[in-house]
Order: structure tokens, then C-alpha cells, then sequence
């Protein structure tokens, strides 16, 4: 059987070196490539690829959020996430999203052709370091945020106020502070200031 890949990054460069491995492969068919994830969601929905490799900072539309729309759909095709970030606040976002496979864009090829087959054929695959960072996670070493704390979380580092953060995520002010209220008890601190600061340090959000 072919493997047929669809490949979403916005850098062309990346995208031509990433068919170059792909199509090496005598069982791989690159159908697709773009660098949006507006299209992603169309070419997966047109072409039906058995994997999307996805990257996730993407333009308009992104990655996380092009997953869970390609997964919402229905479709038995696998997304993996291919990037340079492994914070737990992206590693959760895409897996929560339904992202079947988590690598970082410094694997070699063969670890890169390993982890599509192994996607494609219904399994995960996640890098050693991901692999690592959850693994901390479910034993307790690392403040244990839901995806909805850390996209408050992420508002609060864009310094948006919780009135705005609401209206972006689609929640009341209520719900808002809430959350933040969880959020100051998990990371132990008194302010989002703090908590901001807390969870760049740790690892649970992307430096700007």
C-alpha cells in the first residue's frame, strides 16, 4: 500500500526537503503540500491523505487548530505534528487537538519515514523528548494545567485582560477567572505576573 503524505509547513524550503526524504520512499506519495492551515484543512478534506505532517506556528489559521479540524471531520487520516517546539503547553494543545503523533523537526530522515509508517498504520509516535516531558508529567514532577488553563495562560502572557480573554476563547469573565484562580494554585504563585513568569520558566508555554 502507498502512504500518501500531505505536508503542511509554512517555509517552502522545508516543505521541499521534507518531500525529498518522503519521496525516496518506495511506499510514500507526497499528494499535497501548502503553508497554511486554511488549506491543510482543505487539501485533507479533498485529497485524503493518510498523513498530515503538521507543523504548528502557521499563518492565520494554526496548526493545533487545523488538527482538530481535520480530526473533527471524521476521516481516518493521522495527523503528526512536525515542529521545532516541545513546551508542554504545545505538546498538550496538540494532543488534546488529536494529533496522533508529536516529532520535532531536528529527527533524522529515518526517524521522520519510521514515525509516518507508524502513524499511517494507526499507531503513535512521539520523539524521545516529548516522550520524556509527558512521562514527567503523569508522575506528578511538573504542574499538571488543562488545555483550557494553559490557552488562559497564553492570553495572559499576550497581556490580554480577562474580559478580552473571554471574548477570545469564547468563555464569561467569570469562567476566566476561575481558571486563573486553578492556575495560581497549581503553579503556587499570587498574580498572573507571576504565573506567566512561572510557566515560561517551566517549560508549559512557548517563549514570544
Amino acid at each position: 500500500m502507498t502512504v500518501r503524505v500531505l505536508i503542511v509547513d509554512d517555509h517552502p524550503i522545508v516543505r521541499q526537503g521534507l518531500c525529498a526524504v518522503l519521496a525516496a520512499q518506495p511506499d510514500f506519495a507526497v499528494v499535497a503540500e501548502c503553508g497554511t492551515g486554511e488549506e491543510a484543512v482543505a487539501l485533507a478534506a479533498d485529497g485524503g491523505p493518510d498523513v498530515v505532517l503538521m507543523d504548528l506556528r502557521l499563518p492565520g489559521l494554526g496548526g493545533v487548530e487545523a488538527t482538530e479540524r481535520i480530526v473533527a471531520a471524521g476521516s481516518a487520516t493521522a495527523v503528526v505534528v512536525l515542529t521545532t517546539y516541545d513546551s508542554d503547553g504545545d505538546i498538550l494543545r496538540a494532543v488534546a487537538a488529536g494529533a496522533t503523533g508529536y516529532l520535532l523537526k531536528d529527527a533524522s530522515a529515518e526517524e521522520l519515514v519510521a514515525g509516518v509508517r507508524t502513524a499511517a498504520a494507526g499507531g503513535t509516535v512521539l520523539a524521545a523528548p516529548v516522550a520524556a516531558k509527558l512521562a514527567t508529567r503523569m508522575r506528578g514532577e511538573a504542574p499538571s494545567l488543562t488545555t483550557r488553563e494553559i490557552q488562559v495562560l497564553e492570553c495572559a502572557a499576550r497581556g490580554l485582560s480577562n474580559p478580552e480573554t473571554g471574548r477570545e476563547l469564547f468563555i464569561s469573565e467569570a469562567t476566566v477567572k476561575s481558571h486563573m484562580m486553578r492556575i495560581f494554585g497549581k503553579l503556587g504563585v499570587a498574580d498572573r505576573t507571576a504565573a506567566v513568569t512561572t510557566a515560561l520558566a517551566r517549560g508549559i508555554l512557548s517563549p514570544p
